[in-house]
């Protein structure tokens, strides 16, 4: 799916302010990353995500010959994207690797005990894709790697919550076991849709994580590269308004599925681009 065309996404508006080759170098690595992680929900099951993930790790290796020459004989128009992509900007190969392993976190754990073996996967299957996106859009201050890493997994708690009820119908709850029990709230109550305890407290609490990770981000993100990373910005701006949205509905996760709408998103990119906030500001930020 080309993200041009993906106007209900949320990557649609951050990524309209890229020049042209920074956006189809972007796309390639969402593609990559969107069909592997298909892989892994689609219902062909466990041993079909392995096979499809087994794919994108041949392609994978094809995008870094040894001999530094890439065949694009036998290759979809995708992989020759991504390809011309990692050697344009130099783009680490680990990062990729990392992204595969964190989807196949999926084929074989679906509950953290803590919020720090949590932070492991989300590092996995979110942060690695801020360290590619980085690469891409250009930074000066290596700390803006910090900036990505910590954005990725505020990015990815957001989706924790806002996929509750979906997830938990699959039967996974990455929810931190340790946050269930402190506040009286089982996973199966979630997987049946009839959540117990004080869930409620727990959402604001697990909100209030996410919303920590987003300042850090900003904390972490060098002045000199602000504007730079003004794609990521856009998208930590529409990610913090889903957040809110979520919250108001936090007595029933499991009903439809939260969006913005795509005046929604476009105030929020414009408001960014303007270079006004685009969130109350914390004390430390």
């Amino acid at each position: 799916m080309r993200l041009t065309n993906a106007r209900t996404t949320n990557f649609y508006y951050s990524f309209l302010v890229l020049r042209p080759e920074k956006r189809r170098a972007i796309e390639a690595v969402y593609a990559f990353a969107r069909r592997s992680d298909d892989a892994v929900d689609r219902e062909g099951g466990h041993e079909s995500a392995i096979r499809e993930i087994a794919r994108c790790r041949e392609d994978l290796v094809a995008c870094y010959p040894a001999d530094g020459r890439f065949r694009a004989e036998g290759r979809t128009p995708n992989v020759v994207q991504l390809a011309a992509a990692i050697e344009r900007f130099k783009i680490p190969r680990r990062h990729f690797e990392d992204l595969l392993r964190g989807l196949e976190m999926d084929l074989v754990r679906t509950r953290y005990r803590t919020f720090d073996d949590l932070a492991v996967y989300c590092y996995h299957v979110a942060s690695t894709i801020g360290l590619i996106s980085v690469e891409i859009f250009g930074y000066q201050n290596p700390r803006t790697r910090d900036y990505a890493v910590k954005l990725g997994q505020a990015l990815q708690l957001v989706n924790i919550l806002r996929d509750l009820g979906s997830d938990g119908r699959r039967g996974r709850v990455y929810l931190p076991e340790e946050d269930l029990e402190r506040f009286g709230v089982s996973p199966d109550g979630i997987c049946n849709g009839r959540p117990d305890g004080r869930f409620r407290e727990m959402m604001e609490f697990e909100a209030e994580r996410a919303r920590e990770c987003f300042r850090e981000a900003r904390r972490a993100l060098p002045e000199e590269d602000r504007r730079a990373m003004l794609a990521a910005e856009i998208m930590a701006a529409i990610y913090w308004k889903l957040l809110e949205r979520v919250l108001q509905r936090r007595n029933n996760p499991f009903a439809e599925r939260v969006r913005l709408s795509r005046a929604s998103k476009m105030i929020s990119a414009v408001r960014v681009f303007l270079g006004l906030e685009w969130y109350p500001q914390a004390p430390g930020v």
